[in-house]
């Protein structure tokens, strides 16, 4: 194996991302070396790469990715030479007081890290690499516990989807708002993630999914999804859901894009009683605002959902199983195949709201 591969590299904030040569990190034990088959362009990586997120850089982007693996260190016994893997990003160390309380997406050892040093080196300088993966790349070394063993008949683009998208938007609607047959839900922002929400929610049994974007085109995708209704975002948000939820507001709205505006304009789609979930994730500075009258009075629950709030160990086989036997349909969640030189491109489509998911296939 040459010890160089390439990646896709931001070297500060705002610039734009190239392919460059690095070296290979060591594989030390416990840690795996996964070939990268495929890798789906997240909003999350966007957020890294143009700084919404703050990030050390230079920084290899990518995470939500699923491939071979290709070497294990000593005390490995989950994965195997050969095994096709989906990656975690945010594995969790199952002994601090989060994971013993069943909620190991809360792992108090890998939540809230945005980017890691993992020996991989640029002109013999340290990278970093985006949720401690860098999965833009030719190769990974991961932590045996980022890995999770998918059955080689699932292809790989559709394995790199569940890592990620496909798992944050299922879980959000299952285990967050735990969307009940015959209610109503508003889902904002179509991207990949909000696309698998319009599907899980339809699935769930929700009499009325109301799918919400700025752009127009996202129409065919939402109703592909499996949305009732399409709304193109406007001032007057608000009104166009309470006419199509007998006056009230839906009972779930989930929020998809991270921004205070969109948070907000969920709080109002929702009736009072109702659910809004954020999965969307954030800068530090764009504060929500509400009133204390508001929220007392309008009885809404408001939550985030953290990657689906889903056990990445029990959850992504029950995915997987499910896209193998046609019970989980994601092909619409792929609107472009691409390489690593047109992530850049597939950024720019990201920002400007236009299509659903691009997946980088190596």
């Amino acid at each position: 194996m040459s010890s160089y591969f390439n990646g896709v590299v931001v070297r500060s904030a705002g610039a734009r991302p190239a392919v460059e040569e690095l070296r290979l990190p060591e594989i030390g034990p416990g840690q795996v070396r996964v070939r990268i088959h495929a890798a789906g362009v997240c909003h999350s990586d966007l957020s890294m790469s143009n700084g919404t997120v703050r990030s050390p850089y230079p920084l290899v982007v990518g995470h939500e990715a699923a491939g071979e693996v290709v070497e294990a260190g000593e005390h490995v016994t989950r994965a195997a030479v050969g095994d096709h893997v989906v990656l975690n990003w945010q594995p969790p160390c199952r002994e601090c007081w989060f994971c013993d309380n069943g909620e190991p997406w809360l792992c108090a050892t890998s939540s809230g890290v945005a980017a890691l040093e993992n020996g991989v080196t640029l002109d013999d300088a340290p990278v970093h690499v985006s949720l401690g993966l860098g999965a833009f790349a030719d190769y990974v070394v991961a932590p045996a516990n980022a890995v999770i063993r998918v059955p080689s008949e699932l292809p790989y683009e559709k394995a790199a989807l569940l890592g990620c998208g496909v798992l944050t938007g299922t879980g959000a609607v299952r285990n967050t708002a735990r969307v009940a047959p015959g209610e109503s839900v508003v889902v904002i922002g179509l991207g990949g993630v909000g696309l698998s929400v319009v599907a899980a929610a339809r699935a769930a049994g929700a009499s009325a999914v109301i799918a919400v974007d700025v752009s127009e085109a996202k129409q065919g995708l939402a109703e592909a999804a499996g949305a009732t209704d399409f709304v193109v975002s406007s001032e007057a948000l608000s009104k166009e859901i309470r006419v199509r939820t007998s006056g009230r507001g839906a009972d779930h709205a989930i929020e998809c894009v991270g921004r205070a505006t969109t948070i907000r304009a969920a709080w109002r789609a929702t009736r009072r009683g109702g659910k809004v979930t954020v999965v969307g994730m954030g800068s530090n500075d764009d504060l929500v605002q509400l009133s204390a009258l508001d929220i007392f009075s309008s009885s809404r629950t408001l939550r985030s959902s953290v990657y689906g709030a889903a056990d990445f160990d029990t959850e992504v086989p029950r995915l997987a199983a499910d896209v193998l036997a046609g019970t989980l349909s994601i092909d619409h969640l792929i609107s472009d195949r691409i390489t690593l030189a047109d992530v850049p491109d597939a950024f720019d489509r990201m920002a400007r709201g236009e299509g659903a998911r691009s997946v980088v296939h190596l």
